[in-house]
């Protein structure tokens, strides 16, 4: 008898992938993945973060790195917060 539970899961799911459907093993579905925590920052902190920063966290989302400091910034502020 099994017990079910976590054990059970993930052993069904190893033998459900990999080659025999066209997946290498490791291979991902997609590059995106929702991190653990949505964004906490205030309008002020997107307009006065460097931009080093600005690009772990757009990278972090999956979301284009690409453009001037100032472009990051409004990407971040239009794509993180949202109007009242």
């Amino acid at each position: 008898m099994s017990g079910g539970g976590l054990e059970s899961v993930a052993r069904a799911r190893s033998t459900t992938g990999g080659a025999a459907n066209g997946q290498h093993k490791g291979e991902r579905c997609g590059y995106f993945q929702m991190p653990l925590h949505y964004p906490r920052y205030t309008k002020s902190d997107y307009e006065t973060m460097p931009e080093w920063k600005l690009d772990c966290l757009l990278r972090e989302y999956g979301l284009p790195i690409t453009g001037d400091v100032q472009h990051k910034r409004q990407f971040s502020i239009g794509a993180f917060l949202w109007p009242n």
